[in-house]
């Protein structure tokens, strides 16, 4: 009998499939936004899909693979850009999607089961007075593990800063690769061996993440005759504290235009902030617009605007899936500009790009700064451009992670240190969890020399 089908006789009731239309679907993501990785990833398929819908069933899943010694991708709802939940050496897709429910909201914490949604938990939130701090772009489809183990930030950094800033995850329950699984709970700064590691290194079964208070929010889009103005504008947003704001996202034209769905809403020629705003801090965001020569073209409730999406998936990995409707060549980078420096870099970046590669930036906080996350908006057309486009923003100061490849250090966005060797080894000790995507031995070659994205150093 082969492994897989071993596998079948010994997990009982837990449910699996292996249909090729499901295992297609389910061995993929949206990293069919990368030119680099539609080639790369295309063929790369799980043998069997499998769907626990409790901790037991997990554990069984588990343990049954690492008894057969079967490659184990876990995968939350499959909305990753690049690669995070495609399994590449076949084995177990382990779909965690139907391990689902939000187990207590208490004292401004929700704790959550692993393929919980993350518009569920924002639901069940908003219904006793809170909301979530962050949340991705894809709030409607993606679940909380996933974000945790695949996501950096989102619709909230504006405020509250990236996941890995200190508080912003208050504690994942892992389990362990083994013949007979363990669970552990990790908080503080051990939270970071598990986080944007593409469940590579333990299997996330719980999440629980801090609360705010739930506000009533504005949706608006302010247009910018200079891009200069939008960009000092959306730094300005993010740095007023006392201004609650989810969101901040700066897009030189034409991609206004390429975003089809928003009309003519912007005038011809102009940039745009998108923003999310508190509605009670209506009066101070007027002033600030107008003090950076801007005009709102567009202001709605928060769900109520006439787009036909929510204002965030117009924004982070959304943002160029919607320039791709009209533009499918459209691809970009995920630079890094920090701090005070961070204008004259752009600039700098922009003067070396033309006019038909517009620039695109998320701004947010990370380690006690403001930073911006984007890049020049490419047509891809091969990779000698891509390459130029690196080497552009790192001459000008900028870091870039390498949104075109699948490994966790070569993205460069999750530093890799000897305790998460020693963490690996102690959960996984037999390999097999997304094997291919932690690369602890070294650096898998890239098409992009990319530097990665530097924070503070921590204890």
């Amino acid at each position: 009998m082969n492994p897989i089908a071993s596998y079948i006789a010994d997990i009982g009731a837990v449910p699996w499939s292996m249909d090729p239309s499901i295992i297609r679907r389910k061995s993929r993501d949206h990293f069919v936004i990368s030119p680099l990785l539609r080639g790369e990833l295309a063929g790369n398929l799980a043998d069997i899909v499998v769907s626990p819908r409790s901790r037991e069933e997990v554990a069984r899943a588990v343990g049954t693979a690492v008894r057969h010694r079967i490659p184990i991708t876990p995968r939350g709802g499959g909305t990753a850009n690049y690669g995070q939940s495609v399994p590449l050496q076949g084995g177990v897709l382990l779909d965690m999607v139907d391990y689902k429910g939000v187990l207590s909201i208490d004292d401004g914490l929700i704790r959550a089961n692993a393929g919980t949604i993350m518009a569920d938990m924002q639901t069940a939130a908003q219904a006793r007075g809170w909301e979530l701090r962050l949340y991705p772009s894809t709030l409607a489809t993606s679940t909380i593990a996933g974000f945790v183990a695949g996501g950096s930030g989102g619709i909230g950094s504006a405020m509250w800063g990236m996941l890995r800033d200190r508080g912003n995850i208050a504690a994942i329950e892992v389990m362990s690769a083994e013949e007979s699984p363990r669970l552990m709970e990790l908080t503080g700064y051990d939270i970071e061996l598990v986080h944007h590691a593409y469940g590579a290194n333990a299997i996330i079964t719980e999440v629980a993440m801090p609360l705010a208070p739930a506000w009533r929010w504005r949706e608006c889009i302010v247009a910018f005759a200079e891009f200069a103005d939008a960009l000092r504008f959306g730094a300005r947003l993010v740095r007023e504290t006392g201004v609650l704001k989810k969101l901040a996202s700066v897009h030189e034209w034409p991609i206004p235009r390429l975003m089809r769905d928003l009309g003519d809403i912007v005038p011809e020629g102009h940039s745009m902030v998108n923003c999310i705003v508190a509605a009670n801090c209506a009066p101070s965001f007027d002033a600030l617009v107008a003090q950076h020569a801007g005009k709102v073209v567009s202001n709605h409730a928060q769900g109520e605007n006439p787009f036909g999406a929510p204002q965030h998936e117009f924004a982070y990995g959304h943002g160029l899936r919607q320039m791709q409707k009209t533009e499918p060549r459209y691809t970009g980078f995920q630079g890094m500009f920090r701090g005070d420096g961070m204008f004259e870099a752009i600039a700098a970046v922009r003067a070396g790009a033309s006019r038909e590669e517009p620039f695109r930036l998320e701004i947010f906080w990370s380690d006690g700064e403001i930073v911006a996350m984007g890049s020049p908006q490419i047509r891809f057309d091969g990779e000698t451009r891509m390459r130029e486009m690196v080497a552009l923003i790192q001459n000008a100061g900028g870091a870039v992670a390498n949104s075109h490849t699948t490994g966790v250090r070569e993205v460069g966005i999750k530093r890799i240190t000897s305790r998460d060797v020693d963490f690996k080894g102690v959960m996984d000790p037999h390999g097999l969890l997304n094997p291919g995507k932690l690369n602890l031995d070294g650096v898998k070659a890239s098409a992009l020399a990319t530097s990665g994205w530097t924070f503070a150093a921590r204890a």
